[in-house]
């Protein structure tokens, strides 16, 4: 039976600007040790302690870290590539439960992905503002940077040989369909790197493209070539939804909503209405849970197609409180649930 969605209370605090600002430092701080890496003392151990400082924001909430990363990837100021190596690292931690991984494979996973574009901080950065096709040079960059980036990391210290293999392959397909069970484990690390960063990247908007909806770019990956219909893409589904924290969905109403939370069922989150149907802010967002009944989500929204102004301050406080609106509501339902 359908039910009416649920008015979420005005911002009362500033916690989600704490977390939002935890986050940017984050950020802010990964792209700095990107940009010029031989500047920073013990390269390797400062992206251990950038990777120890993700995990404590994720381990908070990950649906709130997701909200979050996936409007940093669409709204980022310190440059796309520090942006799109945290995005792809936190998807590499949240997946790698997913697969099982053991904690050795998952801590070289997300090094990797913090690292994987070093050797082109800078050409990055450059081509996701610019309008013209890469050079004849951006293009050697390009072609080069896996096997640069390994080269790199060498001299920067680090020693762990699964890392450096890992940022090397991370590019090299497998031409081949296998279980990631039946892989070497370099393979199978830079396999899962592979579908993860093509994923992000698709998500992410550039001066000379729009990005895709969520839904479109799993789609793209799960109806893609023969290497990327695996096991990878249908974990990324089971990890972060069809439509994840933080990504804007069109309802069969007519209204906008941004997805807040993820549920047991991929295709139906827990959402806040943000526009009417006549794409004007709402004078206050409705929590609403798709799996409770109408409205539906229609389809997937890119975040170039949201053109009405929102707040998204406003908007990020509202999907912490949101989540926790819904933890206490779970909360409340167990406990009148249990025998007196």
């Amino acid at each position: 039976m359908a039910t009416h969605p649920t008015a979420i209370p005005a911002p009362a605090d500033d916690s989600g600007e704490d977390l939002l600002s935890l986050w940017a430092d984050l950020e802010s701080g990964l792209s700095v040790v990107l940009t010029r890496p031989f500047n920073v003392q013990d390269f390797p151990q400062k992206i251990l302690q950038y990777d120890r400082w993700m995990q404590a924001l994720v381990l908070q909430d990950v649906d709130t870290a997701l909200y979050l990363l996936f409007q940093l990837a669409s709204t980022s100021s310190v440059g796309y590539s520090a942006s799109h190596a945290l995005v792809c690292a936190a998807l590499c931690h949240i997946v790698a439960d997913e697969l099982k991984l053991a904690r050795a494979e998952r801590d070289v996973l997300v090094h990797a992905a913090m690292t994987m574009n070093i050797a082109m901080t800078d050409v990055q950065d450059r081509l996701s503002a610019q309008k013209e096709r890469p050079s004849s040079q951006q293009r050697m960059v390009i072609d080069h940077h896996a096997a640069d980036g390994s080269a790199m990391l060498t001299r920067l210290g680090v020693t762990d040989s699964a890392w450096i293999e890992v940022v090397r392959q991370h590019h090299a397909a497998s031409g081949h369909a296998m279980a990631l069970a039946a892989m070497a484990p370099a393979e199978r690390l830079a396999h899962v790197l592979r579908t993860i960063d093509r994923y992000a990247a698709m998500i992410s908007p550039r001066t000379t493209r729009t990005g895709r909806s969520a839904l479109d770019s799993v789609r793209a990956i799960l109806d893609g070539r023969d290497d990327y219909r695996d096991e990878v893409g249908y974990a990324l589904v089971r990890a972060v939804g069809l439509c994840p924290p933080g990504t804007f969905v069109e309802l069969d109403s007519g209204e906008t909503a941004v997805v807040v939370r993820r549920s047991e069922t991929a295709n139906q989150p827990v959402i806040a209405i943000v526009l009417d149907a006549h794409h004007k802010p709402m004078r206050r967002p409705r929590l609403h849970r798709v799996a409770a009944g109408a409205p539906r989500i229609r389809t997937a929204l890119a975040h170039a197609q949201v053109t009405t102004p929102l707040n998204y301050r406003v908007l990020l406080q509202i999907g912490v409180q949101a989540a926790r609106h819904i933890t206490a509501l779970d909360g409340a339902r167990n406990h009148a649930a249990q025998p007196q």
